[in-house]
């Protein structure tokens, strides 16, 4: 448990960047599964059209410290590549 002032405010602060980091974590991964969704589905315009909400939306959690950036471009060129090669 925190002793001091200032442990305590940085406990509070802690829990609202978490709860912000969550939020935006959660955010990702609900675009990356619509992808993943058109692509099982088969439709590629589906698929390219969330392709193209999801990269912003995952370069966006790389700046604001959410993600590895390599991470991201990995996620990315993976997903790509898939939506690339439907028929």
């Amino acid at each position: 448990m925190a002793n001091t002032a200032s442990a305590k405010k940085a406990v509070r602060s802690q829990g609202r960047k978490t709860d912000v980091n969550r939020n935006r974590r959660t955010m990702v991964k609900t675009n990356l599964r619509g992808v993943e969704d058109a692509i099982t589905k088969g439709d590629k315009a589906a698929a390219q059209i969330a392709l193209k909400s999801a990269e912003p939306a995952m370069m966006r959690a790389v700046t604001k410290g959410v993600f590895h950036k390599n991470t991201a471009s990995r996620k990315i060129s993976r997903l790509s590549k898939r939506v690339k090669s439907m028929n």
